[in-house]
């Protein structure tokens, strides 16, 4: 083999750890990368329009795929570009391998109109971040950014690359650099969080992260089938596996006050995988710890230990002879007449393919949709965790790119669209399986129930600032200028005619299913 430029050795160190695939928005800086993707044909570029769809595709490629893509960013506005939605990826506890291009190593000293603290903006993450000063340590330096991506529970890794790092000649490959694993619990934490499931007092157990997949979900159905716990889903799980043959395992609310009606009477709360649950956000007079005053919280496994593995030993220790509970397979009835938030999901739940991908920001119109796909056929959702809308679109595109062969599926609030609405190209470009039904109600209608949460009194200003009319937006003709079909329904039955169609046909769709506001 010929001399790599550190380019060259980046991307072959790349493939070599199993990233196979990078989302790109490069400049300048990044060229030489660009350049040497035609000198490792096993890494598949793909473009996004904005920084934003970049780092929300890698996210969605690695939630399902279970492994990490690599992002090609721009300096650091490029990597603020991105930022929301590696927002979202690091409290998904999503593997993702940034690669951000900067000034030449000898050029910094010259404050180019483009400078700035890219450290300062990674750390942000709170992942891994380090800088390539010599080609020949790129190589070591991507090893390295892989395995602290997939270092239990995951996280984001940044590698900033200086432009002449990246052209030099000398670059040097690395083998692979095993991550570390999670870490067992103790035996006598899970002996002591067994006793409380058999004290006798009431008990929730609420679980994330990795044990939101089957082998988890049917550990925690067992001990709330044998022990009469409950047992909760965390709000915003990253890849949450549900449908009929699984256990259906509520959610904990969004809103506090729902929170305090699933916990009421709950004296222990045992956590796996998560957290114990806190207030989105602060109310004036109410409280921001959502466990019931005088409960007692008992952590099973932290995120990053083995959780899946926890579980299964509590649920030997207290439901040896107990199965777990599975939803049965059922559908609701295909509805009629114009689309309400109450039907819509109706729609979704009939006609819902095997082994569909869900990538849900449907947001408050969305409210409905668990209880309409409980017993629809095995699928994956996928959900929004850290709070920062524009995750949709990005997400089902990466989603579709790890898995060619499953249907996609993205239920899409209007206003969290247009942050990020540039995913549509890159669905057409690459003609992925990705159906969007964009739930249209012309409002950021969670905003207006915020405003009456908080304590606001809004007027007309107010609620000027909450509404997407005026003018009305025309998503068909966005979604068509962009590549992808599109077509409007506002029945029942022009949805779930429109969506068969989709489903059918290969590449990627958008429905405007014009629905009012739930909220």
């Amino acid at each position: 083999m010929s001399e790599l430029n550190g380019a060259q050795s980046l991307i072959r160190t790349l493939v070599d750890a199993d990233v196979e695939v990078c989302f790109a928005n490069p400049g300048t800086s990044e060229m030489h990368f660009v350049a040497a993707l035609d000198s490792v044909p096993e890494m598949r570029g793909v473009l996004a329009l904005f920084e934003g769809v970049v780092t929300g595709a890698a996210d969605g490629y690695a939630r399902i795929a279970d492994k990490p893509a690599a992002t090609l960013l721009h300096l650091g506005p490029g990597l603020g570009n991105g930022l929301a939605n590696l927002h979202n990826a690091r409290r998904a506890n999503t593997p993702i391998v940034n690669v951000v291009g900067d000034h030449a190593t000898y050029h910094k000293q010259y404050d180019a109109p483009l400078e700035s603290d890219i450290e300062a903006v990674a750390g942000s993450l709170e992942g891994w971040v380090r800088r390539s000063e010599h080609t020949k340590d790129v190589g070591a330096d991507a090893a390295a950014a892989v395995a602290a991506a997939q270092d239990a529970p995951g996280r984001v890794a940044t590698l900033i690359l200086p432009a002449d790092a990246s052209w030099g000649e000398g670059g040097e490959t690395c083998a692979p650099i095993p991550p570390r694993v999670p870490q067992a619990v103790d035996a006598t934490t899970v002996k002591d969080v067994a006793a409380v499931f058999g004290a006798g007092e009431p008990v929730a157990l609420l679980v994330g992260g990795s044990a939101c997949r089957e082998e988890g979900l049917r550990a925690a159905s067992r001990i709330a089938a044998a022990t009469g716990a409950k047992v909760f889903v965390e709000t915003f799980p990253s890849r949450l596996e549900r449908g009929a043959g699984l256990p259906a395992i509520e959610r904990l609310g969004y809103l506090a006050e729902q929170v305090t009606y699933q916990l009421d009477g709950i004296k222990h709360v045992v956590v796996a995988g998560t957290k114990a649950p806190v207030s989105f956000f602060a109310y004036p007079g109410k409280p921001s710890d959502l466990v019931p005053e005088g409960a007692q919280v008992h952590t099973l496994a932290s995120v990053g230990k083995d959780v899946t593995r926890a579980l299964n030993e509590v649920a030997d220790l207290v439901a040896a002879d107990t199965e777990p509970v599975l939803q049965e397979a059922s559908r609701p009835a295909l509805p009629s007449g114009p689309l309400t938030p109450q039907n819509w999901v109706d729609v979704i739940g009939a006609l819902l393919p095997e082994n569909a991908i869900i990538a849900d920001e449907a947001n408050t119109s969305g409210l409905l949709l668990p209880t309409a796909t409980a017993g629809a056929p095995r699928h994956d959702v996928l959900t929004l965790t850290g709070g920062a809308i524009g995750y949709g679109m990005p997400v089902a595109t990466g989603a579709a790119v790890a898995a060619p062969d499953r249907p996609v599926l993205n239920l899409q609030s209007d206003g969290s669209a247009l942050y990020t609405i540039s995913a549509l190209w890159t669905q057409a470009r690459e003609n992925l399986n990705v159906t969007t039904v964009l739930l249209n109600n012309r409002a950021y209608a969670i905003l207006r129930l915020e405003l009456q949460r908080v304590g606001a009194q809004g007027g007309p200003k107010a609620n000027e600032l909450l509404d997407l009319s005026r003018p009305d937006m025309d998503f068909v003709n966005i979604a068509e200028g962009m590549g992808v079909p599109a077509t409007r329904a506002t029945t029942a039955e022009e949805l779930a005619e429109q969506l068969q169609r989709a489903f059918a046909e290969p590449g990627p769709h958008l429905i405007d299913a014009v629905v009012p506001p739930l909220l």
